[in-house]
């Protein structure tokens, strides 16, 4: 399930996580968790944008801000200049190499960052068993077929 603003689209899903993604870019800006959470159905934005609102497994609705770093509440003068300053700063150096690798940066569960190293492991065997049924069958009797292709269900002629 997913929700859309006009910069930003956000998604949970069946690993207990939300992520909120760029519209005009692939990877996710930030992954949100819990503990308790369970899957995650539906995502909604409210009507400003600030917030995200989230169904899960266990019946919870949660409300959760849809900048993580962003302040409740009205800012001061000198917050208000120091954040203007902050986000001049980081347009001016954002094609920094640096700059670049830390606005890059996500801090993954642990329990999602398992999975997909055991996802890894599970991908890795089944190429050395295809390379092992090929290796001492006849040649030519198992083709190598791309990694996309096994997954497409049907395709349109």
């Amino acid at each position: 399930s997913s929700g859309i603003n006009a910069e930003y689209g956000v998604s949970g899903s069946y690993d207990k996580t939300i992520r909120i993604f760029e519209t005009t870019k692939g990877r996710s800006k930030e992954i949100y968790h819990t503990k308790r959470m369970q899957r995650v159905f539906c995502t909604h934005y409210s009507a400003d944008s600030k917030f995200i609102l989230t169904g899960s497994d266990e019946t919870n609705i949660r409300l959760w801000k849809s900048l993580a770093w962003s302040k409740l509440g009205p800012l001061g003068a000198r917050e208000q200049t120091a954040y203007n300053y902050d986000k001049k700063l980081i347009q001016r150096y954002a094609n920094h190499p640096q700059v670049k690798r830390i606005a890059r940066h996500r801090n993954t569960p642990k329990m999602v960052k398992s999975i997909s190293k055991e996802h890894t492991v599970i991908r890795s065997a089944k190429r050395v068993k295809e390379e092992n049924r090929r290796k001492h069958s006849k040649p030519g009797t198992v083709p190598r077929v791309a990694e996309r292709a096994k997954h497409v269900v049907s395709e349109d002629s």
